[in-house]
């Protein structure tokens, strides 16, 4: 399961579905800072790096978003009398960013520089004076403005009814270049001139505004888009995850660290537990980190069960596959007495969850206790199936994740198995040992690998649902601790998200 995060303006903003990070205004906490701490993600600055190089599109959609107001001005000139002016129609052509900056100021806010930006705008100039001898003339002309500016931003993160809030509106514009072409001449004119001089100081100050304001929109607007694939991704039909803000938020020079509550709400109930988090469990050579406290993998268990997920049928080829895992004559009589010479295209198997599953997180594994119930029934023509097969069996299994390949592998590692029930047609009394011999065997060597082989398949294609594979995940790594996991990976810009943005949203 993947985490929104939230992030800096434009393509940070594109983070929140890795990482949630918010400022601490506008949200109060308890005193211990990690106790309601069910997931911490953790973003460190190469990660960030990676991220501005994106920051170019945001930005230039932001220039061509902005709504530039009409620009009126006049003045008195000697022997022309009174000048007016108007701009109108103004937009914004052919804009490039030679380079972008993002530094992480310790316990204050992110801030991203760009340099050398070059922009083309484009609309119309409408003027009209009054001579000394009353002669009025109004005139219209195409203009061309080309600029060069730097852009400061400092990002400042609020919390926002236990949601981050990003504000932009720290935004400096710095021109090195404005000039004013009229109908295309390049050459300077005393009109030219005229102008120039009368709007360059209004215009400066309409771009900045405009664009500042439109930077800060598509801040809010992203971060709203990029909240709802987060609540997306974390809700599966009665199961939420409870991704709001546990405790306050960390910008190091090195990393962003936030704290989340982690809890599972199935049909509107939870409980909290006191967090194991310290931020010296995790480290800093990783481009990103999810810290995963036991109780939260406990309780999306205990959700699951109550779901009534934690069900599996065979039949056909998966049942003869676990039925027929070695050739031996135990194997071949046991088969035929519970089988009663059926075809397995006229059986079923079916495998269940009976209690919760108990989940403990160890150095070794993932450690899940739980009583299942095993049945097998023989489908006949017309008649009611037979229950060949029933039994209980407590297990205890031990289990190793990895994520190769965009799929989630469960590896058991270690497993026991202890029968409490059971009930066999072909024998009544459960004295024959052989049977009992056969299936307990079957259940270490074939059952579990393919329970947990089901399991990792079905939460692969829940996270695929949710877009996880179109992600671009480098050397994942996850890794169990007693009372926590960690996954730690490097990505690819999820590019995907940025277009699907820009295309819908603007």
């Amino acid at each position: 399961m993947c985490w929104a995060a939230r992030m800096m303006l434009g393509t940070f903003s594109i983070s929140l579905v890795l990482v949630h990070t918010a400022a601490a205004a506008g949200c109060e906490f308890g005193p211990f800072p990690y106790r309601a701490t069910g997931i911490v993600c953790r973003m460190t600055k190469p990660a960030a790096l990676l991220l501005n190089q994106e920051t170019a599109q945001v930005i230039q959609a932001a220039f061509r978003n902005a709504k530039f107001p009409n620009i009126t001005g006049e003045r008195s000139m000697r022997f022309l009398g009174r000048v007016a002016y108007g701009l109108s129609n103004i937009q914004v052509n052919d804009l490039s960013i030679e380079r972008s900056e993002v530094e992480l100021k310790e316990d204050d806010a992110i801030h991203i520089s760009i340099k050398n930006m070059t922009a083309l705008f484009k609309g119309t100039l409408t003027y009209g004076y009054a001579g000394a001898w009353f002669l009025q003339l109004f005139h219209a002309v195409d203009f061309e403005i080309e600029s060069s500016i730097d852009l400061q931003l400092a990002i400042d993160l609020m919390c926002l009814k236990d949601q981050v809030a990003p504000d932009a509106s720290d935004c400096y514009l710095a021109f090195h270049k404005l000039t004013l072409h009229l109908q295309g001449d390049k050459q300077p004119g005393w009109l030219k001139q005229l102008f120039t001089d009368f709007i360059s100081f209004t215009l400066k100050l309409v771009l900045k505004r405009e664009v500042c304001k439109e930077i800060n929109a598509v801040a809010q607007t992203l971060t709203n888009f990029i909240l709802d694939l987060a609540a997306n991704f974390v809700r599966d039909k009665d199961i939420v995850v409870d991704i709001s803000l546990a405790s306050d938020p960390v910008i190091k020079a090195n990393y962003i660290e936030s704290h989340h509550k982690g809890l599972v709400l199935y049909n509107n109930s939870s409980v909290l537990r006191d967090s194991a988090f310290s931020p010296a469990l995790l480290t800093e050579s990783r481009m990103l980190y999810f810290w995963l406290s036991e109780h939260t993998l406990s309780s999306l268990a205990a959700a699951a069960f109550l779901d009534g997920r934690l069900v599996l049928n065979l039949a056909g080829e998966k049942l003869q596959e676990l039925f027929e895992t070695e050739d031996s004559e135990m194997q071949q009589k046991a088969v035929q007495r519970i089988f009663q010479g059926t075809s397995y295209n006229d059986s079923v198997a079916k495998v269940w969850s009976l209690t919760q599953p108990q989940i403990s997180l160890q150095p070794e594994g993932t450690v899940v206790r739980s009583l299942v119930a095993v049945e097998v029934r023989i489908l006949r023509a017309g008649e009611e199936p037979l229950v060949a097969l029933y039994m209980e069996k407590e297990i205890t299994v031990t289990i190793q994740a990895t994520y190769v390949e965009k799929k989630l592998i469960l590896q058991p590692v270690d497993s026991s198995v202890e029968i409490k029930m059971f009930q066999c047609t072909a024998d009544p009394s459960g004295e024959e040992p052989s049977i009992q011999s056969f299936l307990q065997n079957m259940i270490l060597v074939a059952g579990i690998p393919e329970v947990t082989s089901s399991i990792g398949s079905a939460l692969t294609s829940l996270m695929n649902s949710k877009g996880l594979d179109l992600f671009d995940i480098i050397n994942p790594e996850i890794i169990t601790r007693k009372g926590y996991v960690i996954a730690q990976l490097d990505f690819g810009f999820p590019s995907h998200l940025l277009l699907n943005f820009l295309e819908k949203s603007l």
